[in-house]
């Protein structure tokens, strides 16, 4: 019998330990001396960072959220009381604060927010969370900057409370009353809930979800703190903007504790940087199986049956139900810049365990403002504070629509824009003002012109007809665009920013590591059309400047590394880059130009001599001949003025007739196919036409336009007239020889 018990033990202890995660450890070694001394230096390396709160910073948050928490279940009584509830029954309805994030986690630092959760019994509704409870607040001597943003994905109500920066959900559960020790990890609790509602208790599930999953708290917390920092340094962390946001990265450090179940924050960083440099997306990161079990019936992400789920890029599965991607803003641009700086970070914590290089280098940050040659700059103003903060907030959250209008661009081959924001250089008195900066990779090519308007101008619509929808767009409200090369961007920016001239550049798309580019002198004339209402006939004449190419003196050093990798959607399409000019140089000149109240999408197709262009009729036309040729001089002078005349493209609409729009997505076709039903640019640059004001453009009737959508509607969509609101509205024109 002794025998046998020692033998059961013996089959016990052989049992293997059961680890968190769909799949099996890749490692278990355990962590070397080496190893905890590089935890230890990494510590070091981030105290200055402020990546660690103080004990004086956590006693005062605690006591900021007692303060909310008697808020809220003062306000819920009152609601109770209002709809007629006995008052012995009001007061034990309850109600609480919750939190999450990286409060909720354990990794917040200094200064960082606190993502709350306001919950609610069943008679209280988010109505009344936005007005009666957003006027408590509002009413708070403790109490600066608040908005709320009733109608985003997951409504909102931000503010500064007593020097915390707060963001605070709205849940209501389908019970009589909350307890104070009521678990949301309960999925019985989204019974009969409306979607809203779900996705904000979601934040808290996911969070303590993400917890139970970890094999090791303090090494995920410290490990997180570091790719945190790192995030945010390099320009990669923003959610709305089409990044990572807080959970996302939250999640992927996870995922790397569970396949390294031993190892500490050190060599966490550097095998998270590791697996997800060689990640195969769109393969998505799950930290516990997918429940088949729909019981409750919630969408739960599922490429198999949802047809959307099959377009995320980069996705990243929740672990609480109902599951959902929380990366779906990312585009092809974000993923590829995400993509290369993963390499980078491996590239670095390689180094730092050869010993040849400290944790302060992989927190440098990155150089985007030397990168790109072009750059938009989308400035947001408005006359007050509160309507500023209100007008950010709309406008931000729109931003990826631009950068997907520019992705679907033919010639564009990355649109990267900087998460910081930025004020501007010489601010002026009651006007307060926000700028992005969006740094432009143009896939290379010989010749052509590229107008950007028709993009800029879907995008400013989108928000504008937002805005009077929700009821934000205000008086002196503005949105504008406007194109700048990199030596004009010390006109918005200060020189602290600007210290890129012994920074690498991106080369252009197809260009090999260690070449270097031909540098052209950009030249760039600006204008800004007069105000005018949304959806008005009043269209402004056009300027029209000579465009100017000289040589261009520059201290930037050839690149000596190949841009980011050129995304797999786009590789499908099919690039062409063309032989080099005449002279064995590219041009890069950009022309700015005043435009109407809605711009087009014109592209001049580069042409080969020996290749014939097909028109819409199936006929086959000669391309034009190279320039300084014979036959062209020819060519032109055979070419009659009514010809030349007619070559010039009508862009500006009428206000009360809306343009047809699209019958099918420009995204589905393939470069040559966009340039065909692009109409090339005519500049009439004789000195008679720069003393008459130009002609208005118009968008031609025949032009097939984008789809509608309600998510992405177009220029062509109708439009709402608002008095006393300035628009401005700016031509945005790329030519490229």
């Amino acid at each position: 019998m002794a025998t046998m018990a020692s033998g059961k033990e013996a089959g016990d202890s052989q049992t293997p330990r059961k680890y968190p995660g769909i799949t099996s450890p890749i490692s278990l070694s355990e962590p070397t001396k080496f190893d905890i001394d590089l935890n230890v230096k990494l510590v070091n390396t981030l105290k200055p960072y402020n990546v660690f709160d103080t004990e004086e910073g956590l006693t005062h948050r605690m006591v900021v959220l007692g303060k909310l928490n008697k808020l809220v279940k003062e306000w819920i009584k009152q609601v109770s009381l209002a709809k007629n509830m006995p008052p012995a029954i009001a007061e034990t309805v309850g109600g609480k604060i919750y939190t999450f994030g990286s409060y909720r986690l354990g990794v917040h630092g200094a200064g960082a927010d606190i993502d709350t959760l306001c919950v609610a019994p069943r008679h209280v509704d988010r109505s009344d969370f936005f007005s009666s409870f957003y006027e408590i607040l509002k009413d708070q001597k403790e109490t600066t900057d608040i908005r709320g943003v009733e109608e985003a994905f997951v409504p909102v109500i931000k503010l500064d409370f007593d020097g915390v920066e707060l963001d605070i959900l709205f849940a209501r559960l389908a019970l009589p009353q909350v307890p104070e020790d009521q678990d949301l990890r309960e999925e019985v609790l989204l019974k009969n809930l409306d979607q809203r509602c779900v996705r904000s208790l979601n934040g808290c599930r996911v969070t303590d979800e993400m917890l139970h999953l970890v094999p090791n708290r303090e090494n995920f917390r410290l490990a997180l703190r570091a790719i945190k920092l790192w995030a945010k340094r390099r320009g990669v962390y923003s959610n709305v903007l089409g990044f990572l946001g807080g959970v996302s990265w939250a999640m992927l450090v996870a995922r790397t504790c569970q396949l390294y179940p031993n190892a500490i924050a050190s060599t966490l960083i550097h095998k998270f940087f590791l697996v997800f440099s060689r990640w195969e997306w769109p393969q998505p990161v799950l930290l516990k199986q997918i429940d088949e079990n729909n019981r409750l019936g919630f969408q739960v992400w599922d490429p198999r049956t949802n047809p959307m789920d099959r377009f995320h890029l980069m996705p990243i599965i929740t672990p609480a139900y109902p599951q959902q991607n929380s990366t779906y803003n990312v585009s092809l641009s974000t993923r590829a810049i995400m993509q290369e700086e993963f390499k980078i970070g491996l590239q670095v914590t390689q180094e730092i365990f050869e010993g040849k290089a400290t944790w302060d280098k992989l927190f440098e940050p990155g150089s985007f403002f030397g990168k790109y040659k072009h750059y938009i700059v989308l400035s947001t103003s408005a006359t007050s504070k509160e309507h500023h903060l209100e007008w950010v907030g709309l406008v931000e959250s729109k931003v990826r629509i631009l950068i997907g209008n520019l992705e679907r661009t033919a010639y564009i081959a990355l649109a990267h824009v900087n998460p910081k924001q930025y004020p501007p250089l010489n601010p002026q008195e009651d006007v307060f003002v926000t700028n992005w900066f969006i740094g432009l990779q143009f896939n290379k090519i010989e010749g052509g012109n590229i107008d950007l308007t028709f993009e800029i101008q879907s995008f400013t619509d989108t928000v504008h007809r937002q805005a009077i929808s929700n009821g934000t767009l205000k008086e002196g409200m503005k949105i504008e665009a406007r194109s700048v090369r990199r030596k004009q961007l010390g006109e918005y920016l200060p020189p602290s920013l600007l210290k890129f001239n012994k920074k690498r550049s991106l080369p252009a798309q197809g260009e090999e590591a260690g070449e270097t580019p031909p540098r052209k002198k950009i030249s760039l004339d600006s204008g800004i059309s007069p105000a005018s209402t949304p959806g008005s006939a009043q269209t402004t004449p056009v300027t029209v400047r000579k465009l100017s190419t000289k040589t261009e003196d520059t201290d930037t050093p050839p690149p000596t590394s190949a841009s980011p990798p050129l995304p797999e959607a786009e590789r499908q399409q099919g690039t062409t880059t063309p032989e080099p000019t005449a002279n064995g140089t590219l041009d890069d000149s950009v022309t700015e130009t005043n435009g109407s109240a809605a711009g087009t999408t014109e592209v001049k197709r580069p042409h080969s001599p020996d290749t014939p262009d097909t028109t819409a009729d199936g006929n086959t036309t000669q391309s034009p001949p190279p320039e300084g040729s014979e036959v062209k001089a020819a060519a032109d002078k055979q070419l009659s003025p009514d010809k030349q005349e007619a070559k010039d493209v009508d862009t500006s609409v009428d206000g009360n007739e809306p343009a047809p729009k699209r019958s099918h997505s420009p995204s589905n076709e393939g470069p040559d196919q966009k340039l065909q039903r692009q109409s090339p640019l005519t500049v009439e640059e004789d000195e008679a036409s720069m003393k008459n004001p130009a002609t208005p453009p118009s968008i031609d009737q025949n032009r097939v336009q984008r789809l509608p959508s309600g998510e992405l509607p177009d220029i062509s969509s109708p439009r709402t007239t608002t008095a006393n609101v300035s628009v401005v509205k700016n031509s945005i024109k790329l030519r490229l020889k």
